[in-house]
Parts: C-alpha cells; structure tokens; sequence
C-alpha cells in the first residue's frame, strides 16, 4: 500500500477556512495546514483565470492553451512533487509559486487578447 503524504492535509486545507494562526504557524502541522490553504485559493484563482481567458478564445486558441496548461501542469508537478517508496510528497512552497507565476501569466494572455488580440504562441506556453 502507498502511503500518501500530505494528502489528508490538502483534502482538509480544501474544504477549511483560513487558520487564526496562519501567520505564525507554531509547528510543521500548522506549516502545511497554511500552505495546502493558500495553494487551494491560488489554484482556484488560477482556475477562474484559465475559465475567464476561454472565453475569449476560438477553438484552435483554446487547443493552444489546453497544450499550454497541461505542459505547465507537468512541468510544475516534476519542479514541486515526488514519489519514492514511502509516498508522495509535495513542496507547496514551489507549487504557490509556479502556480502563481501561471496565474500572472493567464491573466495576461487575457489582457492582450482583451487589447491587441490574442497569439496562438504565446497561447500555447
């Protein structure tokens, strides 16, 4: 059986409000309770941002970005996580951060397809 590290957290993190004490978490627990919050709410910003930016697009504008999201998908998942014998593991710190660096990025692309239109190449990155 494989064990599953911080897996429970982010299934609790997923569902919880932000913790009093997540501006000065007292130990490792309280570290990975704030962290799985905050990469929650970035990942549904990132969500909405991908959704809102769809809409803007054609069909073949929104192939480009769906190769582009799920290359940007194993890029971070192979930078943040890793599997061995005693589980999965996930660096959250990189995983806010690559997840916010895309979120910057997608509402970007939405801002020029908004002003000078949209690039299928810059689209598919």
């Amino acid at each position: 059986m494989k064990k599953f590290a911080l897996g429970l957290a982010l299934i609790v993190t997923a569902t919880g409000s932000y913790a009093a004490g997540c501006g000065k978490p007292r130990n490792a627990f309280d570290q990975v309770y704030c962290a799985g919050n905050l990469f929650s709410q970035k990942d549904n910003d990132l969500n909405k941002a991908y959704t809102s930016l769809r809409q803007q697009l054609d069909s073949g504008q929104k192939e480009s970005l769906k190769q582009g999201q799920l290359a940007w998908i194993k890029s971070r998942d192979a930078a943040c996580s890793k599997e061995d014998s005693s589980g999965y593991f996930v660096n959250l710190d990189c995983a806010v951060d690559k997840t916010q660096a895309r979120l910057d990025f997608l509402k970007e692309r939405e801002r020029e397809c908004k002003s000078t239109g949209c690039s299928n190449d810059k689209l598919a990155k």
